[in-house]
């Protein structure tokens, strides 16, 4: 499967109670041509991961609703879309209207992030915005259907990219992992929100070798 082909298959998912940014727009939030603009971000990233050695795959669990909603990237709010496009020498205006919207979880992953210069790509297990009936901007965690979609997309990626490791940010995304990972060495870290943010820091800093920031 080519970058071409996968921003393609992705653009075309539907799932009830789903915001797809690939493909659809959000009235409130979006500039007319936002789902052309994520889409084409992620084929920029792909194509140059494709080439790069890249160290790992960093997954969570699905986009939330001030986050990859917004910017059709995993674990990256507006407050860091420039910092995650300049990762991969990419520059280009925000998809969304109004000042930038920050996520608790992407500040945490952000902080960490920044002080390590490999190449990483962000992912998810469900790669679309999961939300309740009838409420877009609210999140909810992706049902069995939505997963098995997910965790196939995932393997694609896996394939595609080529990472020296896999890094499983949450349950969920060891759970998913451990069944699609082909051989790929799989670390598991604790989820940053609900409280694993210290834990999340501690364990990502000896796995990369940071020296302990004192204010982290």
């Amino acid at each position: 499967m080519t970058p071409i082909q996968f921003v393609a298959q992705l653009s075309t998912l539907r799932f009830a109670n789903t915001f797809n940014p690939y493909s659809d727009r959000c009235l409130v939030h979006d500039l007319d041509d936002a789902p052309v603009r994520r889409s084409q971000l992620l084929l920029q990233m792909l194509e140059i991961a494709e080439r790069v050695e890249v160290d790992s795959i960093w997954v969570g669990r699905d986009l939330g609703f001030r986050g990859g909603r917004r910017t059709g990237m995993a674990l990256t709010d507006d407050v860091h879309f420039h910092d995650h496009l300049s990762r991969w020498g990419i520059s280009q205006t925000r998809p969304t209207l109004g000042p930038p919207v920050s996520e608790r979880t992407a500040t945490i992953i952000w902080e960490m992030l920044e002080r390590i210069p490999t190449p990483i790509f962000l992912w998810n297990v469900f790669p679309l915005h999961p939300h309740e009936p009838d409420t877009p901007f609210t999140n909810r965690t992706h049902n069995a259907r939505e997963r098995k979609v997910g965790a196939e997309i995932l393997h694609q990626l896996i394939r595609l990219v080529r990472p020296k490791k896999l890094i499983a940010v949450g349950n969920d995304a060891e759970k998913v992992l451990g069944k699609i990972s082909g051989g790929t060495a799989i670390v598991k870290v604790r989820h940053p929100s609900y409280g694993g943010q210290a834990a999340f820091l501690r364990q990502t800093r000896e796995l990369y070798g940071v020296e302990e920031h004192p204010f982290l």
